[in-house]
């Protein structure tokens, strides 16, 4: 019996066909039925057709099975789109599987104490605020010597800094002007200029950002006469807090300069 050269053609075709579907199985790789021209997103009758390449199975039959991916730690997001597989378990997380920051502390909320506060520390909780210590009255009863005169210390009230900054602001040039008045009235002694911050920011920065604060005030007392060799700068960071650092006004009112005797 002769063949006929279309049958041939077809016989050829079918085994070229079977052959890249075993090969394709044996890879474990099965038909790519996305058409992006296609309304569905899918190649026409890719219901009916799913089932090629699957080992086993007929044109028609049951549809490959997809296996589910794994997500090991069960945060709810699989290992291949979760940028921390390792969460530990019952902890909220992102789109990314990693674990919720609320306030922005860099302490997740799993270890974070008071997440809702922005805190840099151990426990993601603010530091309590240091009541200041009243200075006591001297007793000259007991002893007819005269007492050792207590540090000055000058708050310069109204004298506060914008977020982030150092430079003086124009409404407090006049405060700074009375405080240079009254620290002449103080006599030749020597006197540090603290710088401070509210607690945002690192420490290493606000440590560096509260002395550039304290240079500009003792640059300016310097232009109004007071001697330089009796000003020293020195920044204290966030380490001082005058209030809460939880409120906008607490955090600007920490924002400040104060002048302090050095005693000898």
């Amino acid at each position: 019996m002769r063949t006929t050269p279309l049958f041939l053609s077809i016989l050829t075709a079918t085994l070229i066909s079977a052959g890249a579907v075993s090969a394709q199985a044996a890879e474990g790789k099965f038909y790519d039925p996305s058409n992006a021209a296609s309304p569905t997103g899918f190649t026409t009758n890719y219901e009916a057709f799913r089932t090629v390449g699957c080992p086993g199975q007929g044109l028609l039959n049951t549809p490959c099975k997809v296996p589910k991916e794994a997500d090991t730690d069960g945060d709810g997001v699989v290992d291949s789109k979760d940028k921390c597989p390792n969460t530990p378990a019952g902890r909220k997380v992102n789109a990314d599987g990693c674990e919720l920051d609320r306030d922005g502390d860099g302490i997740v909320d799993g270890d974070d104490k008071c997440p809702d506060v922005y805190a840099k520390t151990a426990d993601g909780c603010p530091l309590p605020v240091a009541k200041p210590v009243e200075a006591k009255p001297a007793d000259y009863s007991a002893s007819p010597t005269t007492p050792a005169a207590i540090p000055r210390r000058l708050v310069l009230e109204g004298v506060n800094f914008n977020y982030d900054k150092s430079t003086l602001r124009p409404e407090d040039i006049a405060i700074i002007d009375q405080n240079a008045a009254d620290l002449k009235e103080w006599g030749n002694i020597d006197v540090e200029v603290s710088g401070h911050t509210d607690s945002r920011g690192s420490d290493k920065y606000n440590m560096g950002l509260s002395l550039r604060r304290a240079d500009a005030v003792r640059d300016y007392l310097i232009t109004k006469g007071i001697s330089a060799d009796r000003l020293t700068a020195k920044g204290y960071g966030e380490s001082q807090p005058l209030e809460s650092n939880d409120t906008d006004e607490g955090r600007f009112k920490n924002r400040r300069v104060e002048l302090n005797q050095i005693q000898k």
